[in-house]
């Protein structure tokens, strides 16, 4: 479960403020795979990240229970002058995840070989997908947060990693942020419009596209 309490989120820049929500009470539905859009620039992967916690809110509160991962897609968790392999040690100890379990399965399903003992600050951006997208398979979630990255690499490991992630939806949800409409309506439930600094929820998936594609202005 998740709900936001009166939350807000700014960012200053140089002249005022963007603002990302205001005061904003929103409970998200449970057990829903939910998708979430908006226009570029509104704010999805904040969300993501106040879901996760990577990010606090300015001011009100955020409520939640169960395991959330961190948003996939997003790199911002790792510190770059470690090796892969000390970021999974890292990981692991935050969520007391199993060290070894996560250590092989990860070595195995992301391919990376000796590049786990290298410093991420040489992996490219394929490879710390990787990496992410196996870690966050390694250890059970409740809900998975995707940030568009749904699987990477070529084609055998794009299968791969689908299959594994089909595997995880069978006892996790999702809340994922897509530009891609085949993805969201393959994966998503319900679809959350954040517009306006504001949450609205739509729980019929094609009608909540058809009204985020009347708001970015797509011919149908």
């Amino acid at each position: 479960m998740i709900e936001f309490v009166n939350v807000s989120k700014h960012y200053k820049l140089s002249h005022g403020y963007r603002t990302i929500l205001n005061e904003v009470s929103f409970k998200f539905p449970e057990q829903k795979n939910i998708g979430i859009l908006g226009m570029n620039g509104a704010g999805k992967s904040t969300i993501l990240r106040l879901i996760a916690g990577s990010e606090p809110p300015d001011s009100g509160k955020i409520i939640r229970t169960g395991r959330f991962s961190w948003p996939l897609g997003f790199g911002g968790g790792f510190n770059q002058n470690l090796s892969g392999e000390e970021n999974l040690r890292f990981v692991c100890r935050i969520y007391n995840a199993d060290l070894h379990q996560v250590l092989d399965y990860v070595r195995e399903f992301s391919e990376l070989g000796d590049a786990l003992t290298e410093p991420m600050r040489t992996y490219s951006n394929g490879m710390r997908a990787r990496l992410a997208f196996g870690l966050s398979l390694a250890i059970d979630f409740d809900v998975y947060l995707i940030d568009e990255v749904m699987a990477v690499g070529d084609p055998i490991f794009k299968k791969k990693s689908k299959a594994a992630f089909e595997a995880r939806r069978q006892t996790a949800n999702l809340i994922l942020v897509s530009h891609d409409m085949r993805t969201i309506r393959d994966y998503a439930d319900v679809i959350i419009i954040l517009k306006d600094h504001e949450l609205s929820v739509f729980d019929n998936v094609e009608s909540g596209i058809k009204f985020y594609q009347d708001l970015a202005g797509v011919k149908r």
